[in-house]
């Protein structure tokens, strides 16, 4: 019997650890969203990078490295650190808004206006529970076990707790566990679901008993422990794995339940599966072979640009053949 090979070390997690700290600055105090995706970018290009980069001239060869961020990686393997990360966790606001924003609920614009009232720690938060909202304050109630990722054999527990709740309500539906999990990721920030049923279409009114009769079944047997926002389409919530006999208390998780028209439900599922770089190049190569493609439907697009009516797609591998592209299996997706 072979065994499975451990997943690899990141010769790189320093500067990636660096880049990705500098993207959360971006995005959460000056929210500038393309420096975010730019350092993200990055980020994500060099922790598949198979060596030890020594030189930002040899990281500016890799695609998403432009010139500003190689020298940032000059800096930090010449000098051990980085006077721009210096300069933030020195700041008492950039540092307290990071902080605050790592509550589910609470975004950048909330964290500043939280963080200029003169809230800036878990504990400030705690003391001033009446300004929060309902999804808030969960996400404090829950804080130190949403930061905990999700190993993959408690995912693969979930999953089918999901499952074979889902089909006793209706073996009709059709459920997937998306995101990383779905890539083969060894572990995972949240449960991400997508959910239809042969009922529901794009054309058909809409039904969200469809999905609000799956979240009962789940809250029955206490699997969903407390509710974010449920609308027609959307739950998101909380979710725990029951204690097993060998006393293993598991940690609260966040889930997210989507109900998704069953013509569209092949293109939800690629797209929610990610990653977000092979989703973006899928677009790319759509558009060079004339389609436009997105999380709904894949449409030719005429001679004037303008796009037809949708594709049938009955599975994501109709959407390959479709753009005359070979099949890619989800754990094939990650780049």
């Amino acid at each position: 019997m072979s065994k499975r090979k451990a997943p690899q070390e990141n010769p790189n997690q320093a500067i990636t650890d660096l880049l990705s700290e500098l993207a959360n600055y971006e995005k959460n105090v000056n929210r500038a969203i393309h420096k975010y995706n730019a350092y993200r970018k990055a980020a994500s290009v060099i922790s598949k990078y198979p060596s030890k980069i020594k030189s930002g001239s040899e990281a500016k060869k890799l695609d998403g490295i432009g010139t500003k961020i190689a020298e940032k990686i000059d800096e930090f393997l010449s000098t051990g650190k980085l006077r721009k990360i210096e300069k933030i966790r020195q700041d008492d606001t950039s540092s307290s808004i990071n902080l605050l924003t790592r509550v589910s609920g609470i975004g950048p614009a909330a964290a500043r206006k939280l963080v200029d009232e003169g809230i800036k720690t878990l504990e400030d938060l705690k003391k001033n529970e009446h300004k929060l909202n309902h999804h808030q304050r969960i996400g404090l109630k829950y804080f130190k076990d949403f930061e905990k990722r999700i190993p993959r054999k408690e995912m693969l527990e979930m999953q089918d707790v999901v499952l074979s709740e889902v089909n006793k309500v209706d073996p009709a539906y059709i459920a997937t566990v998306c995101g990383s999990f779905r890539r083969g990721a060894e572990s995972s920030g949240d449960m991400d679901i997508l959910l239809t049923h042969p009922d529901f279409t794009s054309e058909s009114a809409k039904k969200p008993k469809l999905l609000h009769q799956v979240v009962e079944q789940l809250e029955s047997i206490c699997f969903v422990t407390d509710t974010l926002s449920k609308g027609e389409t959307k739950f998101m919530g909380v979710c725990q794995l029951p204690s097993r006999d060998d006393d293993i208390i598991y940690p609260y998780r966040r889930i997210d339940i989507r109900l998704i028209p069953k013509d569209q439900y092949y293109c939800g599922v690629l797209y929610f599966t990610g990653s977000d770089l092979f989703n973006k190049n899928m677009r790319a190569h759509a558009l060079e072979m004339g389609f436009t493609l997105n999380e709904y439907t894949i449409r030719p697009l005429g001679v004037t640009g303008v796009a037809g009516e949708p594709l049938p797609v009955d599975s994501e591998k109709d959407i390959f053949d479709y753009l005359q592209w070979q099949y890619r299996e989800p754990k094939e997706r990650s780049e």
